[in-house]
């Protein structure tokens, strides 16, 4: 790029032979531009020239000294990654082609330790996008959808992306988001992607980003008094609440609140789009310049004060009519994150007038037994390598043929872990009278305890009642405790045998006392 964020520090960076022109696998990919660098993996972006096939590609190198055992093991592990997804296709990824690792096309004096080869994304650098300043909400809103919806359709597949680098990320000439440079890091999880959605969202809305390890020269988001990333919308008082919610929610690792898949930040979009898309019969405003009737262009703006106030103008009037269409979704998108359906208990309150002198309101009804929701459910593993952590929705959505299940053990626990399980957390505190499990792996023994959070050590953990499961539904009554926002049902014993231990659970109720 000839303008803004720097491109990296990672080993590589001094390789003689990744310099425009520079040549890889066997003279046939010749390095054209760098698109940027991820430094966190040790991975730098190009795009280059398939001299056999004739077409542009992008390259994510992955460079370091080929002496260091866990540098060629990382690099190892990603390129693994990368021709496992090669078999999803989704508009908003760029399809992988092409893997490369030492003895495989590459030369071993190079330095490179892998490269990933993938389709060459028209359009522009989503950075380039951002240099003017940030997005209308409604202009976000349409641009993330697409990355999005292939977010989530990798999820359901079983594969994460790395979609949390700005500069892996383009925008093709139609206006849309794509992960342009795939080859997620080795230790990426699924929970990284919707962090790295939650993070553009924050970037085309503030122009900062909001995670660790981002280029160099782009603005870090400011936190505050508690380490907590400031809401867009502090930053930018024209972004709508919800929007400025979602993107907040989405990065928070041990929030009640937190948004932990793509699902609930697309069902938030949509609504959005659709309400937004009303705006499309506003016309154009034109002064006979064909030129100002480009809605969307992947140029940058040209000079001239003329063209420049009338693009201000017309920005002006989508950013009003968006925030106007938005405003009256607050009450509606809201009750989207709540656990249960909001009822109206109490006298109607009117903003801006007062209550009548001597006027009280209707306290609030008990809250009654029964099945209760949880706000989020996430895998709980002290190893910090969790289990099929994008499927651990799947034992909440009131489904019992969809199921999160643990990996294939060789061994039982504890030998290579004490345990695994499902934490989930609740809106507010709260007593159990039971927890009911649905799973066809009977002889898996479960503990059900109780936390002070949800990233408590399992030693902080209170255990409340203990179960051995049988196929179908097994209830377990639970002992008095006090309440708490965060139930773990942990997982002591797998079922099977030999060399394949492995547990699923089906379906998770939660059942409150009275």
């Amino acid at each position: 790029m000839s303008s803004g964020p720097k491109l990296g520090n990672n080993p590589g960076a001094n390789n003689a032979s990744l310099v425009p022109g520079g040549v890889l696998g066997d003279g046939r990919y010749r390095l054209l531009t760098q698109s940027g660098a991820d430094d966190r993996g040790a991975a730098q972006l190009w795009r280059a020239r398939d001299g056999q096939l004739n077409r542009d590609v992008a390259l994510t190198i992955l460079v370091g000294d080929l002496s260091d055992i866990q540098a060629v093991a990382r690099a190892r592990r990603t390129t693994e990654r990368a021709m496992h997804a090669s078999s999803f296709t989704h508009p908003g990824v760029s399809r992988v082609i092409d893997v490369l690792t030492p003895g495989s096309g590459l030369r071993m004096e190079e330095g490179v330790l892998g490269v990933v080869v993938a389709e060459w994304t028209q359009g522009t650098d989503l950075m380039d996008l951002i240099t003017e300043g940030p997005l209308p909400a409604g202009a976000a809103t349409r641009l993330l959808e697409p990355l999005g919806a292939a977010i989530e359709g990798a999820h359901h597949a079983g594969l994460v992306l790395g979609a949390d680098h700005p500069q892996r990320i383009r925008v093709t000439p139609d206006g849309r988001l794509r992960l342009a440079f795939p080859g997620a890091r080795p230790e990426a999880i699924a929970r990284d992607d919707v962090k790295g959605l939650g993070a553009i969202l924050y970037l085309l809305l503030t122009g900062k980003w909001a995670l660790p390890g981002g280029p160099s020269g782009v603005p870090v988001a400011p936190t505050g008094p508690d380490g907590a990333v400031l809401a867009p919308s502090t930053l930018q008082p024209y972004v709508p609440h919800e929007l400025s919610s979602v993107a907040v929610r989405s990065l928070e690792d041990t929030s009640v609140g937190g948004i932990r898949t793509s699902a609930a930040i697309l069902q938030v979009l949509d609504q959005i789009a659709q309400e937004e898309a009303q705006t499309a019969l506003i016309p154009p405003i034109t002064d006979g310049d064909d030129s100002d009737r480009v809605v969307w262009t992947t140029q940058k703006p040209l000079s001239g004060r003329g063209h420049k106030r009338k693009l201000m103008v017309s920005v002006a009037l989508l950013a009003v009519a968006t925030i106007a269409v938005i405003a009256w979704l607050g009450f509606q998108i809201v009750g989207f994150f709540s656990d249960e359906p909001v009822h109206n208990t109490g006298p109607t309150v009117v903003v801006g007038q007062s209550a009548s002198p001597g006027q009280t309101e209707t306290p609030a009804a008990p809250v009654p037994a029964g099945p209760i929701a949880p706000g989020g459910v996430g895998v709980y593993d002290v190893t910090n390598n969790p289990d099929n952590a994008n499927r651990a929705n799947q034992a909440v959505d009131n489904n019992a043929d969809t199921a999160w299940n643990t990996d294939s053990y060789f061994q039982p626990f504890p030998a290579l872990k004490p345990g695994i399980g499902l934490m989930a957390s609740f809106a507010e505190p709260l007593k159990l009278a039971s927890v009911t499990i649905t799973s066809k792996s009977a002889g898996t023994v479960v503990e059900i305890r109780i936390a002070a959070a949800e990233d408590s050590p399992i030693e902080e953990t209170k255990v409340i009642a203990t179960a051995t499961l049988s196929a179908g539904q097994t209830q377990i009554q639970l002992n008095d405790h006090d309440a708490t926002q965060h139930v773990l049902v942990w997982i002591t014993k797998l079922a099977g045998t030999g060399k394949d231990n492995k547990s699923e659970i089906g379906e998770l109720v939660y059942t409150r006392a009275q």
